[in-house]
Order: C-alpha cells, then sequence, then structure tokens
C-alpha cells in the first residue's frame, strides 16, 4: 500500500476533503486546474488563512507528483471572481423573475413588494445578508447611466448591482425609487391610513415625487420592519440579518405570503355563529374539545376590538387628513 500523499494529519484531512469534493463532481484532484481549485474554495468558505492553508496543501501534494501547484495566487483569484461572477449573474436571473411577478398595486401587497422588491435587487450584489441588514441609505448610491446601485457598508465593502438584472427587465434604479418614496411618504404623513388609501386606488405612480423628501446622505436604516397592517416601525428601526434572509429564501422557493389584510366582516360573522360551552354543563367525554373551542371563540370575540379601535382610527384619519388640506392652502402672511 503507498503511502499518503499528505503526512500531517491536519494537512491529510484537507487534502482527503478536496479528493471527495473532486470525486462527487467526477474531476480529477490530481492534477487539478486553476479553476477547479477555485470551484473548490468558492464551495467551501471559510477564513482567510483556512483557505491559504487549503492552497498551499493542495499545491505541495502537486509539487511531490512534479505537478505544477494549481493555487497560483492571481490565477486563483481570477478563477474565484469568474465564478463568484458567473453565480452572481445565475443569482441575479432568478431574482428578476421573482421581482417582476410581485404586485404593483394592492394593500398591504405593494408596500411589501416594494420592501423585497430591494431585498432581492440588494441580494443580486452578493452582499452577506448581515450586511444588507446593516445598510443606511447614505450607503447606496443610484448610477443613473448603468442603471446600477452601488453599495458601500459600513466596513468599506463595495458591491454593485449586476448588469443581469437589467438583461433580465429589472431596473434596480427603479426599484430603489420606489421603496424611497414608501420612506419620503411615511415622513411626510406619518399615518398609514393614508398611504393605505393612495395605494389601494392607485396603479404604482400614486407616490411619485415622494423620494425627493429623503436626503441621500441620511443615516437611517434602509429596510424596515413591516407588520402585517402595513405599519412601519415610528423610530427608524433596522430589518435584522434573519429577517432579510427568510424574505429572500420565501420568495426563491416560491412561496411568499399574499398580505391580505384580516376581513372584519369574517371575525364579526365568525364570533356570531360560535358555539358557547354552557356554564355548568357536566364533564363528558367531549369536555377537551368544548375546552379548545371555548378559547377559540374567546380569542374570536376579543377580535372585535380590533374593529373598534379600526372605525376610531378612520375618523382620526380622516380629521388628520382636513387637518393637513387646511394647513397646505391656508395663505402665508408677509
Amino acid at each position: 500500500m503507498s503511502p499518503h500523499p499528505v503526512a500531517a494529519v491536519r494537512e491529510r484531512h484537507t487534502w482527503i476533503l478536496f479528493e471527495d469534493w473532486c470525486a462527487a463532481h467526477e474531476q480529477s484532484a490530481l492534477p487539478a486546474t486553476p479553476q477547479l481549485l477555485a470551484q473548490f474554495l468558492y464551495a467551501h468558505p471559510a477564513a482567510t488563512a483556512t483557505q491559504q492553508r487549503r492552497i498551499a496543501v493542495i499545491g505541495a501534494v502537486h509539487r511531490r507528483h512534479d505537478l505544477a501547484a494549481p493555487g497560483c495566487s492571481d490565477t486563483v483569484r481570477a478563477a474565484v471572481d469568474s465564478a463568484r461572477s458567473a453565480r452572481i449573474d445565475e443569482l441575479a436571473v432568478r431574482l428578476a423573475v421573482v421581482i417582476a411577478q410581485l404586485p404593483a398595486a394592492g394593500w398591504p401587497a405593494a408596500l411589501f413588494a416594494r420592501r423585497d422588491a430591494l431585498i432581492l435587487t440588494l441580494a443580486a450584489t452578493g452582499l452577506p445578508y448581515s450586511q444588507l441588514a446593516a445598510l443606511r441609505v447614505c450607503d447606496v448610491a443610484v448610477d443613473p447611466v448603468v442603471d446600477a446601485l452601488h453599495v458601500e457598508t459600513v466596513d468599506g465593502t463595495r458591491a454593485s448591482t449586476p448588469a443581469a438584472l437589467i438583461d433580465a427587465g429589472v431596473s434596480p434604479a427603479m426599484v430603489y425609487r420606489r421603496w424611497i418614496e414608501v420612506l419620503g411618504f411615511s415622513d411626510r404623513y406619518l399615518n398609514t391610513r393614508i398611504l393605505a388609501e393612495l395605494m389601494t386606488r392607485g396603479d404604482g405612480t400614486e407616490l411619485a415625487g415622494y423620494d425627493t423628501r429623503i436626503s441621500p446622505a441620511e443615516r437611517r436604516p434602509l429596510l424596515t420592519p413591516i407588520d402585517r397592517w402595513g405599519h412601519t416601525p415610528l423610530t427608524a428601526t433596522a430589518l435584522s440579518a434573519r429577517a432579510i434572509a427568510d424574505i429572500a429564501a420565501v420568495h426563491l422557493r416560491g412561496g411568499a405570503s399574499v398580505h391580505r389584510l384580516p376581513d372584519k366582516q369574517v371575525r364579526s360573522a365568525a364570533a356570531e355563529h360560535s358555539d358557547e360551552a354552557t356554564i355548568g354543563e357536566p364533564l363528558g367525554s367531549a369536555y377537551h374539545q368544548r375546552g379548545i373551542d371555548a378559547r377559540k371563540n374567546a380569542h374570536t370575540t376579543l377580535t372585535e376590538a380590533l374593529s373598534i379601535l379600526d372605525d376610531v382610527e378612520d375618523r382620526a384619519d380622516r380629521l388628520v387628513a382636513d387637518l393637513l388640506r387646511l394647513v397646505e392652502t391656508a395663505p402665508t402672511v408677509d
């Protein structure tokens, strides 16, 4: 039995990992091309020191067999960049298909669509979700010449949206502007109900011009949470990296939520026709089921409070809207 080409246990583990990966992809580990080594490194992300050790081990094995080491830094770097670019372009095409299918109108579906479209567009840059979550408005710049978004993260990492998005029919600049319109409108009108009325009957252009209310130098979080009612936080709050990852994954799987508001009339009807357990009824075989039903009925009945609050909010919204109209139309006095 011939000795293993790598003597040290730690180095042997690296070589076996490389051999197994090559065998799984029906490729020769000895000799290996720089492109194959680059694909291996890309498929096994790790710290820089770990990747350098892997390149050194694989190169040493090649030299022991009088073969050229595939780990020339320039060659591998170019191959890694090429492989990464190809993967990003492939991802961009998939993301573009999802973005094109997002709703342009309706409430709150169109609101979620504007934010999620930007999440998917930024994901096409290849930046990790942790860096996307930390993005501020000032970290993203629109390139009107080539229709791209240029991103510079807090730690100085730079990335741009790939041309593959444009080739697939998605305009990164438009996607960015549509979300900034939401932020600008929310700055002008703090009440979500006004936004809901506009987007319910709008065609996607109802917020045009409100993007100018947001300065490109704003340091507020770019991506924010949205609750089921379409409300965003009163104070600027960043969407978490986990939430961004979940949103992107769900969209890519084709299982994104439709985002419909709960129907108040359905809740009312459910409350009126619910079966109530009789007080003092003796215990029987259906005891546990009656307890479950009673809890369901209590939950449904309590949701009626939402309807009352909605009516109160409607009236308050109308008063706020009337007041804003009066302020905007009032003559100025010099």
